[in-house]
């Protein structure tokens, strides 16, 4: 039997939403914090900001949001974790999108890599989805992780986001996604640049429905992420310094064969040039989207 588009990536996915009191995902946020260290290691129990180059607790940059609280600078954060400081105590339940693992190049230990993630991260794969309210507005969440392959978007994460998209496009609800990606994912060749065509359409037929969708750029948001549902909200919000773009810097250098501006993939140059709407500081974050939400919808039940 020949398979059209759509089939061929749902054939082995299994979608549906899980109970509301569904335990959220954990990622390892000791580690999240580390990758940002680039300075000589600090000791196990502390972690030093690559800004402003201080040292601090882990524990006490874990409570302040995985943010340095001399400069403001913003680690990276677990998926579960972004979660729990947005939605209301209580309200998420994860929206579960099973894809079986397809390996379509058969690339050399592609499988055993993903699983390890999983065992490390806690995360089926690159993306956690889900329904919570946000000051008593139903939302559908979606939060890419970037310790998870760096965000990468394959046939998973491509399926994920689209069941998002198209649960809140059925439930007539507003879509949240945080972004954190390197782009396309190359163990999957072609298939992952099919996702950025797939997540696209269904952000245009929610679009064409009336549907709200805001899109909050973190550090990195790159390559075929930006370029396709990344780009595509209603409403751009972004996190401070985070790394917005295509291509790097040195390619697009070498390609136009001229200096590019400092700092021009950063959000605050986005923000200048009318990319990006409003950055946003992560402990002000939930306050901005209750604001977006009172706005454009009815609150929840």
């Amino acid at each position: 039997m020949k398979l059209g588009i759509s089939e061929l990536f749902r054939k082995n996915s299994k979608k549906e939403e899980a109970p509301a009191d569904a335990a959220l995902g954990s990622e390892n946020t000791e580690e999240s914090m580390d990758a940002n260290t680039r300075d000589e290691k600090p000791a196990d129990d502390t972690v030093n900001c690559p800004k402003c180059k201080q040292t601090f607790k882990k524990a006490d940059v874990k409570e302040n949001m995985n943010v340095c609280m001399a400069c403001g600078y913003h680690f990276v954060i677990p998926a579960d974790r972004r979660v729990r400081f947005l939605v209301d105590p209580g309200t998420f339940r994860p929206l579960k999108c099973k894809v079986a693992f397809s390996n379509p190049l058969n690339y050399p230990e592609y499988e055993e890599k993903i699983k390890s993630l999983q065992e490390k991260t806690g995360m089926e794969e690159a993306v956690y989805t889900g329904v919570g309210k946000i000051d008593g507005y139903e939302t559908v969440i979606a939060v890419m992780s970037s310790k998870f392959l760096m965000g990468s978007m394959g046939m998973a994460v491509g399926e994920k986001i689209t069941n998002a998209v198209e649960y809140a496009d059925k439930k007539k609800l507003p879509v949240i996604i945080f972004t954190a990606s390197g782009g396309a994912r190359m163990q999957e060749g072609i298939i992952s640049l099919m996702q950025m065509a797939k997540t696209s359409a269904a952000v245009e037929r929610f679009n064409r429905h009336g549907g709200l969708y805001i899109s909050v750029l973190t550090h990195p948001t790159t390559g075929g992420v930006t370029a396709s549902f990344a780009t595509l909200g209603d409403i751009t919000l972004a996190e401070p310094e985070a790394l917005i773009g295509f291509a790097g810097p040195r390619v697009i250098e070498q390609t136009i064969g001229e200096k590019l501006p400092e700092g021009f993939q950063r959000s605050e140059f986005q923000e200048e040039h009318g990319f990006v709407d409003q950055i946003v500081p992560r402990d002000k974050m939930r306050e901005v989207l209750a604001h977006i939400l009172r706005l454009h919808c009815k609150r929840g039940k």
